[in-house]
């Protein structure tokens, strides 16, 4: 019943850009922070960047910093993620996830609900 649907992965050269989006359905995405995660293979999933539900305020792992900017379009009940110059470490499946708290969540265990994941490919 609750949903979150990402999309925009697929296969990108190094330094090349992608978008992801998380949809939501049956949860009003502006009143979650949401996350955004991502797993390589062989690897603990790691947590990339999150939005806050009350002031917009945003985190970003420092790894991603500079690179990556998150942002909401509440009217389409909709959180993207823009990343750029991506790098081949940036390879992995990415999951967007949503946590009830009006303020930054930095941890998994803090989200409830969890998209089905969107596979990211950095490579030659």
């Amino acid at each position: 019943q609750l949903q979150l649907v990402e999309s925009g992965g697929g296969l990108v050269q190094p330094g090349g850009s992608l978008r992801l989006s998380c949809a939501g359905s049956g949860l009003i995405l502006e009143h979650y922070a949401i996350g955004w995660f991502r797993q390589a293979p062989g690897k603990e999933r790691e947590g990339v960047s999150c939005i806050s539900s009350s002031d917009g305020s945003t985190y970003y792992v420092d790894s991603v910093k500079g690179r990556f900017t998150i942002s909401r379009d509440n009217a389409k009940n909709t959180v993207y993620l823009q990343m750029n110059s991506l790098k081949p470490e940036d390879t992995g499946v990415s999951y967007c996830a949503a946590a009830w708290t009006p303020s930054i969540a930095i941890m998994a265990d803090e989200y409830g609900h969890w998209g089905q994941g969107t596979q990211v490919t950095v490579s030659s």
